[in-house]
């Protein structure tokens, strides 16, 4: 049995624990122990930290204290994964740089807040992730605009149309990472951009990507 610490806070408009409360059943049914935390302190509570298997986190903005980093830090570099989706991985702690060279992106924009539709194209058709999987719209909801990493590896992109925001700043035609994965130290790392609600997870692809991605990052078999 594997253990799964999933900590959710931080902007409400991002309905963590509503989006946590989605997967939490499907981990469950993947034989986790789950533990379901409303703060950042567990991160420094070492005991807890190293009994770990995987990390989810949906905590957007928010500051975290030096300890607290530390310990997320110190625990996905010795092997623990690290997955998420949204502002609640790659929007968490805007001023700790440590915290996006692991995570490996920061949300900088999105066109248009809530646009009626965009388009999830996947690129990495033979990865586990997403291997017989296709391609999905998100209605409702936001387009992430991200500063990267180049080491990640990308599984979905989406396009800008250039349609929605300034057109000027959002150049048509620009095709951004959607979805990936990438390394810090002996961790896996998983992020979707995807799950600005937890409405985002009523499309069976959207959800499915990430249940996988959880499971990738905890050395789990999917």
């Amino acid at each position: 049995m594997k253990n799964v610490l999933m900590v959710w806070g931080g902007w409400d408009g991002h309905t963590p624990k509503a989006s946590i409360d989605v997967f939490e059943p499907l981990l469950r049914e993947k034989d986790f122990n789950v533990t379901v935390r409303n703060d950042l302190k567990c991160y420094a509570d070492k005991d807890l930290m190293a009994a770990q298997d995987l990390i989810v986190q949906c905590f957007t903005m928010s500051k975290i204290e030096k300890e607290e980093s530390e310990g997320l830090l110190s625990a996905v570099r010795s092997g623990t994964g690290f997955a998420g989706w949204h502002g609640g991985i790659i929007d968490s702690f805007r001023e700790n740089t440590a915290y996006q060279w692991m995570t490996g992106a920061q949300w900088v924009a999105h066109p248009g807040n809530c646009i009626p539709s965009h388009r999830v194209q996947i690129t990495d058709k033979d990865h586990e992730i997403v291997k017989g999987l296709k391609d999905f719209d998100l209605p409702d909801s936001e387009q992430y605009f991200i500063h990267i990493d180049p080491s990640i590896h990308v599984l979905c992109q989406t396009t800008f149309s250039g349609e929605y925001g300034d057109s000027d700043l959002y150049t048509a035609g620009t095709v951004m990472p959607y979805a990936y994965t990438k390394t810090y130290g002996k961790g896996r790392i998983f992020v979707a951009n995807w799950g600005h609600t937890f409405k985002d997870f009523e499309i069976y692809e959207a959800r499915e990507i990430i249940l996988r991605g959880l499971l990738w990052a905890a050395l789990v078999a999917i």
